[in-house]
């Protein structure tokens, strides 16, 4: 493996502020000789959704770090591209760019094949599958939205793991599964405001991001459930965890509002993004939650606190955004904060 260069990395220690994230460079190779079993060279890194954004950010990362790698993504040109990219930097005999939609099992069950029959195993699972549209709760011409939605980024990422994960129990060698999930579906955040024209079925629509939460909610509850099985299945060596990005510079995403592609200073980038990522599961992390350069893990504690105190006590729903509870919850987070800036 030729010698890694300096990257740019998350820093977690203390920065100039304690409420913005900053990276800085760290040497590659020293962090490789700490990093967890599954992704030192010769292992094999699967990842889905893999022709832009956070998965060809992984796939690339997976390939810095000497692993074979295999990507699939429902567009072939922006697969392909990435293939490329990917084979540049480890040959092509070690790169597998597979057409892949996550929603038809019968393409799933083929990368698979093609995998195992090539490699023999998978290392790192990187179920990163997502679509975006908007829509409301009751928005009757919205179903077809809420179908689809669903379709990927929840029933696509069961197909996939219905489909590799019997064959990674199998593997003496240990393998880790990572599911991309969001903090929208922990909080829950309303998107945008509601808007003031009359209050008809149709002005309402795209004016949430209610199912795009809901999808990643079910893919939460869904990676909790994955871990637990694996952590008391006797002997085996399948850890799960739940990945979920902060404000990331991705096509999903989008830019900062102009249509030039211009990256919001509130975001990380999908590399600073992916490198969180890898170091949480070198620390057997379940629970990745990545900050971003607006808000530091502090505050997204602090917020999910918040939210599952909706239910223990009781108050309205999502009362975050509730005009009667929002100074409860300032007062909630300036104590919050107040008592942990000693250890920031």
């Amino acid at each position: 493996m030729t010698e890694m260069a300096q990257i740019p990395r998350p820093n977690r220690t203390r920065s100039s502020s304690p409420f913005r994230s900053s990276s800085k460079i760290i040497d590659r190779a020293a962090f490789a000789e700490d990093i967890h079993p599954v992704l030192h060279p010769g292992r094999v890194a699967v990842v889905t959704g893999a022709g832009h954004g956070i998965g060809k950010a992984a796939a690339k990362e997976f390939a810095r770090l000497g692993l074979k790698v295999a990507i699939s993504d429902v567009n072939e040109e922006r697969l392909n591209n990435v293939g490329r990219e990917l084979e540049e930097l480890i040959g092509k005999p070690n790169v597998l760019a597979i057409p892949t939609d996550v929603s038809k099992i019968d393409q799933v069950v083929r990368f698979k094949n093609q995998i195992y029959d090539t490699w023999g195993e998978v290392g790192v699972l990187m179920n990163n599958v997502g679509i975006r549209l908007r829509t409301t709760p009751w928005d009757i011409n919205g179903a077809d939205s809420w179908r689809k939605v669903f379709e990927v980024n929840v029933l696509g990422m069961i197909k996939v793991q219905h489909t590799f994960v019997p064959s990674m129990i199998n593997q003496e060698n240990h393998s880790v599964i990572v599911n991309s999930g969001s903090k929208r579906g922990i909080t829950n955040p309303p998107s945008v405001s509601l808007p003031k024209e009359p209050k008809t079925i149709r002005s309402f629509r795209h004016s949430g991001d209610v199912l795009y939460s809901a999808s990643k909610a079910a893919v939460k509850s869904l990676t909790e459930s994955l871990a637990h099985e694996l952590r008391e299945l006797p002997e085996c060596n399948v850890t799960a965890h739940l990945f979920t990005a902060g404000n990331t510079w991705t096509g999903l995403t989008g830019d900062d509002g102009t249509g030039t592609g211009i990256k919001l200073d509130a975001a990380w980038t999908p590399e600073e993004t992916v490198l969180y990522m890898l170091d949480k599961v070198r620390q057997g992390d379940f629970y990745i939650i990545v900050p971003d350069n607006e808000t530091p893990k502090e505050v997204d504690q602090l917020r999910i606190m918040w939210s599952a105190g909706d239910v223990a006590e009781n108050r309205p729903a999502l009362s975050r955004w509730h005009k009667d509870y929002k100074p409860l919850f300032e007062e909630f987070m300036q104590e919050g904060l107040e008592a942990l800036k000693d250890t920031l």
